[in-house]
């Protein structure tokens, strides 16, 4: 993502056209971190929204609606005591700085008019919101960093606010010199050049530019044509600077994955939101939705990476101890020499020198035994030894299986905690473990029947409905209960995933359609994040489910292999019609 000063200042100009002149109706708080201010402006009612959260710090209107607190922290009620009421006069920004100042006309407490400043800083680690009196001090701040902190930056109620040091970089509003840019001494790559040397830009945007200007986002200077490359930067700057729009790339679900101000062609295409405000709210709804969702199966995450981590632990072991039986037979070939020499043997000693007849050369060897043994046991007890490291192999091969087996299940369960976008499908989940034994129902928690979440569905273009599992459970009883003997059967190809069902009707299915529900499956697997990804298919019939595995494991044998990409749009349509229903 881009929120830098540039991003900042397209926001503001965004604020300013439509908030200009507004009163203050209402206030809240709904975290630690985050401000809205409700506005009542002439054409109707707009928030505005501060988060000075140093992980994801933004500033823009919004259409969300967070559940507020019962009762407001302190530095809300004191916005509510000085802005309650106040008009939004002017909004400025400091050159190439991720920061803005808000103006309000107020009123003291004898009712005489004064400006009262709401100070946003959204600078990474040093977020924070300062609420400044007509003097220039400090009334309060969201954060509040002591002298012995910071002494330069103390922010106290008393003290007087002091500004962010400027930027030491060329401004991009006015800078055109990109010739001398390009001629002076400094980084080789275009990209790192024009970090190091304008300000307000993210590296997001500075290789968008390389790419504009030298066709490549990594582009070395030294073989450019200089006069050509200056030219091109004057109008990519030129153009997104003073025309910004809000472009975002997007992942195969249609989620924001990257924005700016400027077009992001470096992955491949882009797309334009009808606002900067709307693009953010969609951007964070999604990231927080993701962090709400990894937060609640953190508990049970954790569980099964602990799983997972024994497991293969345990497997190390196994496997070192399975090596050591292959060389079980010189233990054989011991006890024979031993026999053949137990007339030499006297009781009491501790080792034996005999030929080595299964060596050609019948080199003299020392054979250590047991002193307190007989002749005869020891030689009994290579013989033991033997048959123990041969009955060790089979049945260490069968708990190494086994335990290959297992651990491949956990890995598939993770990949649906990471792929679970609601509570129904975490709960699922939950009772999935619950019922394998890797998780206790939680004690005095009342169980309340909960309606069976059903696979999703998506259609083809020729009108096939496609059925995808969500989960282990759902995939077994998708596979082997829901689908005909005739329906296709889809699955990426040796790695964890949905299996996904193409409802034939005993019909055969177009190409079209099978194109698609693989690349259903591509998506819908551990590997959705990549591309060319293997999908075996085959008929329903071909699918056997392992005897006594874990859910959602098969075998299959006859099928074949098409290469498939994640399938964006019938996924995004789908997802929308699921969630209008």
């Amino acid at each position: 993502m881009a929120f830098d000063a540039m991003f900042l200042s397209a926001v503001l100009d965004e604020v300013r056209n439509r908030c200009i002149g507004a009163r203050i109706d209402k206030i809240h708080q709904p975290s630690r971190d985050t401000l809205i201010l409700h506005l009542k402006c002439r054409e109707g009612r707009e928030k505005l929204l501060f988060a000075a959260n140093p992980t994801a710090p933004r500033l823009h209107l919004t259409t969300a609606s967070p559940e507020n607190p019962a009762e407001p922290p302190m530095f809300c009620m004191l916005l509510r005591k000085h802005l309650m009421g106040a008009k939004l006069a002017d909004i400025s920004q400091p050159p190439m700085e991720r920061a803005a100042t808000f103006t309000f006309d107020c009123t003291d407490e004898m009712g005489y008019p004064v400006q009262k400043r709401l100070v946003a800083e959204l600078m990474g680690r040093t977020c924070n919101l300062y609420l400044l009196g007509p003097d220039g001090r400090i009334l309060d701040c969201l954060r509040r960093i002591g002298l012995d902190e910071s002494a330069k930056r103390a922010a106290l109620p008393g003290l007087n606010y002091v500004e962010p040091e400027p930027v030491a970089k060329q401004d991009p509003m006015d800078f055109e010199d990109y010739v001398n840019l390009l001629r002076q001494p400094g980084a080789d790559v275009l990209s790192d050049r024009l970090m190091d040397t304008i300000g307000g830009l993210s590296p997001l945007v500075c290789r968008e530019a390389a790419l504009f200007a030298a066709g490549s986002t990594d582009a070395r200077i030294d073989p450019l044509d200089v006069d050509s490359t200056a030219e091109k930067l004057t109008l990519f700057f030129r153009e997104h600077l003073h025309h910004p729009a809000p472009y975002y790339y997007a992942q195969a679900d249609g989620t924001p994955k990257q924005f700016a101000f400027c077009p992001i062609r470096q992955y491949g295409g882009c797309q334009q939101a009808e606002s900067f405000g709307g693009l953010l709210d969609m951007y964070y709804a999604v990231r927080d939705r993701k962090d709400a969702m990894r937060q609640k199966s953190q508990a049970v995450r954790k569980t099964v990476q602990n799983l997972c981590t024994r497991l293969t632990k345990k497997l190390a072991i196994q496997e070192k101890e399975l090596e050591a039986t292959y060389d079980r037979e010189r233990l054989r070939q011991l006890g024979d020499i031993v026999t053949a020499n137990i007339h030499r043997i006297v009781k009491g000693q501790t080792v034996i020198q005999c030929e080595d007849f299964y060596d050609e050369e019948m080199k003299v060897i020392d054979i250590p035994i047991s002193p307190i043994l007989s002749p005869q046991q020891n030689a009994a007890k290579f013989y033991k030894d033997y048959a123990r490291m041969k009955n060790a192999e089979k049945e260490l091969t069968r708990q190494i299986e086994l335990g290959e087996n297992e651990l491949h299940y956990l890995k598939s369960v993770l990949d649906e905690l990471n792929r679970a976008q609601t509570e129904a499908e975490l709960e699922e989940i939950r009772r999935e473990l619950q019922e394998g034994g890797y998780l206790r129902a939680e004690a005095g928690k009342r169980k309340v029947k909960q309606a069976k979440l059903a696979p999703m569905r998506f259609e083809s273009t020729d009108g096939y409905p496609i059925y995808v599992g969500r989960n282990n459970r759902q995939n077994d009883e998708l596979t082997f209960k829901l689908a005909r003997k005739d329906d296709i059967w889809c699955h990426a190809s040796k790695v964890h995933g949905s299996h996904v069902i193409i409802s034939c009707g005993g019909t055969t299915p177009p190409d079209d359609t099978i194109t698609q529900a693989a690349q259903l499956a591509a998506y819908y697997s551990e590997t959705s994040g990549g591309q060319n990804i293997p999908v075996d298919v085959t008929p329903v019939k071909q699918v056997k489910k392992i005897p006594n595995g874990k859910p959602g494991m098969v075998i299959y044998h006859t099928y074949k292999t098409v290469i498939a990409n994640p399938y964006a749009d019938i996924v995004v349509d789908a997802l929308n019609a699921e969630k209008k229903e």
